[in-house]
């Protein structure tokens, strides 16, 4: 039983998709964010595929802009047919760091998701890897998922590994169990985390209050352990006499993981009041307007977060393997400007 109101069920009718129907009595907030509380099953990031989609209608008027304040109405959205289960190869460019017979290490592009869901249902890494590996390609992770033993968010760039054959799957899955992976990120932030080099320890799960959303929990969650170090301030006045600095517009982390909870660095340096620049979930308030500007001008459209340092020893042959790779052109250009500031 969908939790969507009068949703229209064509189950006998395979050629016509499902049609979800709610009124929004109330408009002003965007479009995107009223229309994934009016559905509760299709998150924003779905609502904002959908629109562009041109599914969407309102009072029987299509409506195709996300950031568009709602209006009060009927809305209507027609979702796309069911797509296969099983993800299909796809001849999309990797970037190769190493390969052998039992594992593959790829520095994979912002953008990218790891592997189907709603929203992405192609051009994933998995339908890249499908490709790339043909038929070595572990299936210990299922249809959906073959060879993933770990992710990053969808818009987060940087290293991973996925598993060729079931030994190398079964290896890695334990050491990101354990937790005897080195795992280092660059992230550019609001301000800057205090004191500049520390260590966060903290439960994480759902939020209480949004539930598409991570948390820090004072009960309940999983342990998450972030430490970081502020490699560079940007825009920081220096101290005048007895009078303190002004504090940093802006500021270059690196995190390394203990532990991988979902949206860890995200949860954690919001939580130290220093979000990561263009971040449309966790990033509350607004960067000063110098940073706005530097945010627009490098085209940033994500989380300014980057997996850096991917080590740990390979779970067949025992070599010890260590990648590292530099943030992509967004970040770096974000970076030089902010650096001007």
């Amino acid at each position: 039983m969908s939790d969507d109101p009068l949703i229209e069920d064509f189950a006998d009718d395979e050629d016509v998709p499902p049609v979800l129907e709610a009124r929004l009595a109330t408009g002003g907030a965007r479009l995107d964010k009223a229309l994934s509380d009016l559905f509760p099953s299709l998150s924003r990031a779905r609502v904002q595929a959908l629109l562009a989609e041109g599914v969407v209608t309102r009072d029987g008027r299509p409506v195709t802009t996300a950031s568009a304040k709602a209006l009060p109405g009927l809305y209507a959205v027609a979702l796309p047919a069911v797509i296969s289960a099983i993800p299909q190869p796809e001849d999309i460019p990797l970037t190769v760091l190493f390969e052998d017979a039992h594992l593959i290490v790829i520095d994979k592009p912002a953008g990218m998701a790891v592997h189907p869901a709603p929203g992405s249902e192609t051009g994933t890494l998995v339908n890249a890897l499908l490709h790339h590996c043909a038929a070595s390609l572990s299936g210990i992770g299922g249809v959906a998922r073959p060879g993933i033993v770990h992710r990053l968010d969808k818009h987060t760039s940087g290293v991973m590994v996925a598993a060729k054959s079931d030994a190398a799957h079964a290896g890695l899955s334990a050491l990101f169990a354990t937790h005897d992976i080195e795992r280092t990120y660059i992230a550019l932030v609001r301000g800057a985390p205090q004191p500049e080099r520390g260590r966060i320890v903290s439960n994480l799960g759902r939020s209480t209050g949004d539930r598409k959303k991570m948390a820090v929990l004072r009960v309940g969650g999983r342990e998450a352990i972030t430490d970081y170090v502020v490699d560079a301030l940007y825009g920081a006045a220096p101290k005048k006499g007895s009078r303190p600095a002004a504090p940093p517009l802006a500021a270059r982390v690196a995190c390394t993981l203990h532990t991988g909870r979902t949206h860890q660095i995200r949860v954690h340096m919001a939580s130290k009041g220093s979000p990561l620049l263009g971040d449309p979930v966790y990033g509350t308030g607004s960067p000063a307007q110098p940073v706005r500007e530097a945010i627009a001008a490098a085209g940033l459209t994500r989380q300014a977060l980057h997996a850096a340092i991917l080590g740990f020893v390979h779970p067949v042959t025992g070599e010890a393997l260590r990648f590292e790779t530099s943030p992509p052109a967004d970040m770096q250009t974000l970076e030089a400007s902010l650096a001007g500031l």
